[in-house]
């Protein structure tokens, strides 16, 4: 009988990143972020508004209504992304992120490709890809190691 292949680690931690993911409260992009270091998980997060407060499911997209393209106006949407959310995770748990691999469901915007920066990661992986690819200039010149995979299957496998 055939061993059933094991995941890579990046598949691994990119079907944990999907399972985050499902968490987010946008309408438009559930995006999830995972924070690793040394195979270690360091912190998570999902897009959604600002804990504690009315989020997108429950007011409606102000960005729907109004007809604002995906990767433009972010300042209208009351959603903070994924990649601000894992830092804000990190940062609230005295976790620092320098020299981390960010697995990510979607490429960072613009905004968050520079705190990622100034987060001092040193790789992003990802399957999805958004809109704004400004990311890949400011992770050249950063020197962030950047991979886009194929898409992890969602189904769970077991070993017999």
């Amino acid at each position: 009988m055939k061993k059933p292949a094991r995941l890579s680690i990046d598949e691994y931690f990119l079907k944990i990143a999907s399972v985050v993911a499902e968490r987010s409260t946008c309408r438009r992009h559930h995006v999830g972020a995972v924070a690793v270091r040394d195979k270690h998980i360091l912190a998570t997060g999902y897009n959604g508004a600002p804990s504690g407060l009315k989020d997108c499911l429950e007011l409606g997209c102000l960005r729907d209504e109004l007809n604002i393209p995906s990767g433009t106006r972010h300042e209208i949407c009351r959603g903070i992304h994924a990649e601000q959310n894992v830092i804000i995770q990190a940062s609230l748990h005295g976790v620092s992120l320098e020299g981390a691999t960010i697995y990510l469901t979607h490429t960072p915007c613009a905004l968050c490709a520079k705190m990622l920066v100034n987060a001092k990661i040193k790789r992003l992986v990802t399957f999805g890809r958004y809109s704004d690819d400004t990311f890949i200039g400011l992770f050249k010149e950063a020197e962030i190691e950047f991979e886009a995979k194929e898409k992890p299957s969602s189904k769970i496998s077991y070993l017999p």
